[in-house]
């Protein structure tokens, strides 16, 4: 049995710490102006992976809050994974210089295969990728646009490609603390046979529980923690 690994998130804006509502720039909520005070926090409660998103990042699509990322390395003796404005080689080699252990291809990855195919044939299984579903059909920019693309046809196309590992958001649960969409993830689990990270609504420990058996390797935990819905320790 695969080891089921449970994700703090810690999503950045300004250099600091936030939560969004459903992708939502405009319903933004400052949690801690430290980031890597929080990666402790997460380290010292039992995280064995930490998820960190450049939310600035991911909407202007290129690194911006790349000193936070930096210390949260520095700070915690746990893997971190990075996802947010990482759109070339350049930056993919500057976070793992920085101290990020798995970097998160987003929107690079929709636009341009071939970028994911190269930094898979240097990188390995150090390379996931993030797809952000709306209605089955993957957002992108910062969860600004919907594509026509299939979620799940996408994630077989990064199995062909050699990907690893997948992040599946489900974009209307994420943030509002009413549930994963269980359904959705346990569809893309069967679908492919990479490790799929699931995303978006867990408000309690029964959620986790919930996704276990559906086949997905982990899930992120984001606002749930900040709100002290449930903490680190009962999902644990």
């Amino acid at each position: 049995m695969k080891e089921f690994i449970v994700y703090p998130a810690i999503d950045i804006i300004g250099g600091s710490a936030v939560r969004l509502s459903q992708g939502d720039y405009a319903r933004k909520e400052v949690y801690h102006a430290d980031p890597s005070e929080v990666a402790r926090r997460w380290e010292n409660e039992g995280a064995k992976f930490i998820h960190v998103v450049d939310l600035e990042g991911a909407k202007e699509g290129k690194s911006f809050n790349r000193e936070a990322i930096a210390k949260i390395c520095a700070a915690v003796s746990v893997p971190v994974q990075v996802g947010g404005g990482i759109r070339n080689m350049e930056t993919v080699e500057d976070m793992f210089n920085i101290g990020v252990s798995r970097v998160i291809l987003g929107t690079a990855a929709l636009a341009n295969p071939d970028f994911v195919k190269e930094t898979v044939a240097k990188h390995g299984d150090k390379i996931a990728v993030g797809i952000d579903a709306k209605d089955g059909k993957v957002a992108v920019q910062g969860w600004l646009e919907v594509s026509d693309t299939d979620a799940i046809e996408f994630a077989r196309l990064m199995a062909q490609i050699g990907v690893a590992h997948i992040i599946y958001t489900d974009i209307a649960t994420d943030g509002m603390l009413q549930g994963p969409n269980v359904a959705a993830m346990r569809e893309m689990a069967e679908a492919v046979s990479l490790n799929v990270i699931a995303s978006g609504g867990v408000s309690c420990t029964a959620d986790v529980e919930e996704l276990r058996p559906t086949g997905v390797g982990g899930v992120i935990v984001g606002k749930a923690l900040y709100t002290g819905a449930v903490t680190l320790g009962d999902i644990l």
